[in-house]
């Protein structure tokens, strides 16, 4: 028996890295997996169904449940076709797994219209229509009167929590992502639906590109970066067991899980009455002098 028997999970950009790995992690729980990937490369070239259906065959030759789908993540009416392809496929639908992305990296000065664009849609759009058009479904199984227990599983980034250097158009998707977590998480809770976010340090083929030497296979020993390391938390996010924990952001990276501790509110004053210009740089100067410091962002 695995912890997600009879359940089924749709993952969006499962034909390659983590969203590979979470396919194959789901099916050996017993789930039935919808996997999802456009096939293009990393700059949006190409396309097609085999990186897909290659997952799709491992996971059937491995005595597993699993279909192909080619849809782009961030059009509506594609992604409505891929939920309502899922339900004629397995007959349910209990987790979405937000994984598709792509990078366009650029210093903020130097980063174009089209580039910003591309990066936002993916990510951020990409996040709002499969897990959209999923919570009607279970909004809908809610009022009839039918039990649901689902899932929503974003996924986030450091780069998000704590920005990056050269990725200012991925870090403000991811960071939206993470927000988009809570707003979930707090609406849909009356539906019988969690939504959580994962921030995972894996090789992937964005990561190789831009972290090279961090990414590296080692030698020997545990290889801390591979992207299987991720999927056992999102397989237990998608499991029964995961049904009271909502709202939370789990940075992972090797064998290391911690809780993000998001924006809260920190030191302030309160004058009891309108500020004046020059009353405040003394007023801020304590105010940070009392912070605690945020973390760096990466590259600097």
């Amino acid at each position: 028996m695995g912890i997600c028997d009879g359940r089924v999970i749709i993952v969006t950009g499962a034909g390659r890295g983590i969203g590979k790995e979470h396919a194959l992690a789901f099916a050996r729980e017993g789930a039935r997996v919808m996997v999802n990937d456009i096939g293009v490369e990393l700059d949006g070239s190409g396309g097609g169904s085999g990186p897909a259906g290659e997952v799709v065959e491992e996971i059937r030759s491995n005595g597993g449940e699993a279909a192909a789908n080619g849809a782009d993540v961030a059009d509506w009416d594609q992604t409505g076709q891929l939920v309502q392809q899922t339900l004629e496929t397995f007959g349910r639908l209990d987790v979405v797994v937000n994984n598709a992305g792509v990078v366009r990296d650029r210093m903020f000065v130097s980063c174009s219209e089209a580039e910003w664009d591309a990066v936002v849609r993916v990510h951020l759009k990409g996040h709002f229509c499969t897990a959209r058009h999923a919570a009607e479904h279970w909004r809908n199984e809610s009022k009839a009167g039918n039990a649901v227990d689902a899932r929503i599983i974003n996924t986030s980034s450091g780069a998000g929590l704590q920005g990056s250097i050269g990725q200012s158009s991925y870090s403000a998707a991811k960071a939206a992502i993470a927000t988009l977590t809570l707003n979930q998480a707090a609406e849909l809770g009356r539906y019988g639906i969690t939504s959580n976010a994962i921030a995972p340090s894996a090789r992937t083929r964005m990561t190789e590109e831009v972290f090279s030497d961090m990414m590296a296979r080692p030698e020997e020993g545990f290889d801390a970066m591979h992207p299987a390391n991720i999927s056992p938390l999102v397989v237990w996010l998608g499991s029964a067991e995961s049904r009271d924990v909502t709202g939370c952001v789990f940075e992972l990276a090797g064998g290391e899980v911690s809780v993000a501790d998001g924006w809260r509110s920190g030191p302030s004053v309160d004058k009891g009455a309108r500020w004046s210009p020059d009353e405040l740089g003394a007023a801020i100067a304590d105010l940070l002098g009392k912070r605690v410091p945020p973390q760096k962002v990466y590259g600097t």
